[in-house]
Protein backbone atom coordinates (compact mmCIF):
# COMPACT_ATOMS: atom_id res chain seq x y z
CA UNK A 1 0.00 0.00 0.00
CA UNK A 2 1.41 3.24 -0.84
CA UNK A 3 4.28 2.27 -2.73
CA UNK A 4 3.91 4.33 -5.46
CA UNK A 5 5.76 7.99 -5.86
CA UNK A 6 4.43 10.16 -3.45
CA UNK A 7 7.24 11.22 -0.76
CA UNK A 8 5.49 10.36 2.12
CA UNK A 9 6.54 13.29 3.80
CA UNK A 10 4.66 16.56 5.01
CA UNK A 11 4.22 19.60 6.89
CA UNK A 12 1.39 21.16 8.46
CA UNK A 13 1.14 24.87 7.45
CA UNK A 14 -1.19 27.32 9.34
CA UNK A 15 -4.10 27.94 6.78
CA UNK A 16 -2.75 31.64 6.39
CA UNK A 17 0.21 30.91 4.69
CA UNK A 18 -1.66 29.36 1.81
CA UNK A 19 -4.11 31.53 2.06
CA UNK A 20 -3.93 35.05 3.08
CA UNK A 21 -7.37 35.99 2.28
CA UNK A 22 -8.39 34.35 5.56
CA UNK A 23 -6.72 36.44 8.41
CA UNK A 24 -8.07 38.98 9.82
CA UNK A 25 -8.72 42.97 8.30
CA UNK A 26 -5.57 44.97 8.08
CA UNK A 27 -2.90 42.07 8.71
CA UNK A 28 -2.18 40.45 5.33
CA UNK A 29 1.17 40.71 4.20
CA UNK A 30 0.83 38.99 1.13
CA UNK A 31 -1.82 38.97 -1.76
CA UNK A 32 -2.01 35.09 -1.48
CA UNK A 33 0.26 32.91 -0.04
CA UNK A 34 3.63 33.02 1.93
CA UNK A 35 5.56 32.15 -1.02
CA UNK A 36 9.04 31.48 1.15
CA UNK A 37 7.60 28.87 2.89
CA UNK A 38 5.18 27.23 -0.21
CA UNK A 39 8.08 27.48 -2.74
CA UNK A 40 10.95 25.32 -0.84
CA UNK A 41 8.44 22.66 0.39
CA UNK A 42 7.01 21.88 -2.94
CA UNK A 43 10.42 22.00 -4.16
CA UNK A 44 12.21 19.00 -1.65
CA UNK A 45 8.33 17.04 -2.58
CA UNK A 46 6.71 17.45 0.96
CA UNK A 47 3.26 17.34 0.63
CA UNK A 48 1.26 20.09 2.68
CA UNK A 49 -1.28 19.75 4.99
CA UNK A 50 -3.40 23.28 5.38
CA UNK A 51 -4.32 22.86 8.57
CA UNK A 52 -8.18 24.76 9.30
CA UNK A 53 -8.45 28.45 10.26
CA UNK A 54 -9.20 28.55 13.72
CA UNK A 55 -10.87 32.04 13.75
CA UNK A 56 -12.43 31.99 10.98
CA UNK A 57 -13.99 28.88 11.52
CA UNK A 58 -14.73 30.04 15.27
CA UNK A 59 -15.63 33.55 14.72
CA UNK A 60 -15.91 34.31 10.87
CA UNK A 61 -13.75 36.04 8.73
CA UNK A 62 -14.53 39.57 10.26
CA UNK A 63 -13.71 37.74 13.82
CA UNK A 64 -16.67 38.81 15.25
CA UNK A 65 -16.28 42.29 14.88
CA UNK A 66 -16.10 44.52 11.52
CA UNK A 67 -14.49 47.31 13.73
CA UNK A 68 -11.22 45.32 14.23
CA UNK A 69 -9.01 46.34 11.73
CA UNK A 70 -9.45 49.39 13.22
CA UNK A 71 -7.83 49.07 16.39
CA UNK A 72 -4.02 48.64 16.91
CA UNK A 73 -2.96 45.26 15.57
CA UNK A 74 -2.10 43.65 19.46
CA UNK A 75 -5.45 44.50 21.06
CA UNK A 76 -7.28 43.21 18.52
CA UNK A 77 -5.21 40.21 18.42
CA UNK A 78 -6.02 39.70 21.85
CA UNK A 79 -9.39 40.32 21.66
CA UNK A 80 -9.02 38.02 19.34
CA UNK A 81 -8.12 35.08 21.43
CA UNK A 82 -9.91 35.95 24.38
CA UNK A 83 -13.22 35.60 22.41
CA UNK A 84 -11.41 32.23 21.18
CA UNK A 85 -11.66 30.75 24.58
CA UNK A 86 -15.25 31.68 24.95
CA UNK A 87 -18.08 28.95 24.14
CA UNK A 88 -19.05 28.21 21.28
CA UNK A 89 -15.61 28.97 20.04
CA UNK A 90 -13.65 27.02 22.33
CA UNK A 91 -16.03 23.93 21.37
CA UNK A 92 -15.56 24.35 17.66
CA UNK A 93 -11.42 24.86 18.40
CA UNK A 94 -11.48 21.35 19.97
CA UNK A 95 -13.08 19.88 17.13
CA UNK A 96 -10.90 21.62 14.37
CA UNK A 97 -7.64 20.28 17.05
CA UNK A 98 -9.22 16.53 16.72
CA UNK A 99 -9.53 17.00 12.91
CA UNK A 100 -6.10 17.65 12.42
CA UNK A 101 -4.94 15.47 15.20
CA UNK A 102 -6.69 12.48 13.46
CA UNK A 103 -5.27 13.29 10.17
CA UNK A 104 -1.20 13.39 11.91
CA UNK A 105 -2.70 9.75 13.32
CA UNK A 106 -3.93 8.43 10.16
CA UNK A 107 -0.54 9.30 8.15
CA UNK A 108 1.53 7.61 10.92
CA UNK A 109 0.25 4.47 11.20
CA UNK A 110 0.74 4.11 7.74
CA UNK A 111 4.22 4.84 8.13
CA UNK A 112 4.37 8.82 6.63
CA UNK A 113 6.68 11.37 8.51
CA UNK A 114 5.03 14.44 9.51
CA UNK A 115 8.17 16.82 9.81
CA UNK A 116 6.55 20.01 10.94
CA UNK A 117 4.04 22.11 11.68
CA UNK A 118 4.70 25.91 10.95
CA UNK A 119 2.49 28.46 12.12
CA UNK A 120 2.36 32.72 12.19
CA UNK A 121 4.23 34.20 15.24
CA UNK A 122 2.13 36.70 17.01
CA UNK A 123 -1.14 35.31 15.96
CA UNK A 124 -3.18 34.77 18.66
CA UNK A 125 -4.40 31.04 17.39
CA UNK A 126 -1.72 30.01 15.32
CA UNK A 127 1.68 31.86 17.27
CA UNK A 128 4.51 28.83 17.62
CA UNK A 129 7.07 30.66 20.06
CA UNK A 130 4.80 33.90 20.28
CA UNK A 131 1.32 35.10 20.80
CA UNK A 132 -0.57 37.76 21.14
CA UNK A 133 -2.18 38.51 24.39
CA UNK A 134 -3.21 41.36 27.27
CA UNK A 135 -1.97 44.07 24.12
CA UNK A 136 1.30 42.68 23.70
CA UNK A 137 3.15 40.20 22.20
CA UNK A 138 4.50 37.83 24.19
CA UNK A 139 5.94 34.28 24.61
CA UNK A 140 3.99 31.59 24.16
CA UNK A 141 1.68 29.31 21.77
CA UNK A 142 -1.70 30.95 20.29
CA UNK A 143 -5.01 28.71 21.40
CA UNK A 144 -4.78 26.36 18.29
CA UNK A 145 -1.23 25.39 18.64
CA UNK A 146 -1.49 24.97 22.46
CA UNK A 147 -4.00 22.69 21.90
CA UNK A 148 -2.77 20.50 19.06
CA UNK A 149 0.47 20.46 20.66
CA UNK A 150 -1.18 19.36 23.81
CA UNK A 151 -3.34 16.90 21.66
CA UNK A 152 -0.35 15.81 20.14
CA UNK A 153 1.66 14.79 22.90
CA UNK A 154 2.48 10.88 23.90
CA UNK A 155 2.22 10.19 20.29
CA UNK A 156 5.40 9.10 18.06
CA UNK A 157 5.82 12.05 15.86
CA UNK A 158 8.72 14.31 16.22
CA UNK A 159 8.38 17.68 14.49
CA UNK A 160 9.84 20.33 14.08
CA UNK A 161 7.76 23.66 15.42
CA UNK A 162 8.49 26.33 13.25
CA UNK A 163 7.18 29.94 14.18
CA UNK A 164 7.31 33.14 11.30
CA UNK A 165 6.11 36.03 10.84
CA UNK A 166 5.31 36.51 6.85
CA UNK A 167 6.43 40.20 7.07
CA UNK A 168 10.04 38.88 7.87
CA UNK A 169 10.64 37.30 4.46
CA UNK A 170 14.80 37.09 5.24
CA UNK A 171 14.57 35.30 9.01
CA UNK A 172 11.25 33.15 7.07
CA UNK A 173 13.49 31.89 4.17
CA UNK A 174 16.06 31.24 7.26
CA UNK A 175 13.80 29.35 9.23
CA UNK A 176 12.61 27.18 6.13
CA UNK A 177 15.94 26.71 4.94
CA UNK A 178 16.88 25.58 7.69
CA UNK A 179 14.64 22.99 8.18
CA UNK A 180 15.22 21.57 5.02
CA UNK A 181 18.68 21.23 5.84
CA UNK A 182 17.55 18.79 8.83
CA UNK A 183 14.99 16.66 6.55
CA UNK A 184 16.98 16.53 3.33
CA UNK A 185 17.20 13.00 3.59
CA UNK A 186 14.54 12.05 4.38
CA UNK A 187 13.01 11.32 7.82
Amino acid sequence: MFTDVRSRRLVLVAHCILNQNSISDGTADWPACVREVVHPLLEADIGIIQMPCPELNCLGLDRGDILGAERPLLVENSRIRESMKRLPAARTLQLLVRSVEYQVCEYLRHGFAILGVVGINRSPSCGVDTTSMDNLEVEGQGVFIEALHKGLEGRDIRTDWIGIKAAETEQTRRSIQEFLDRHRTGS
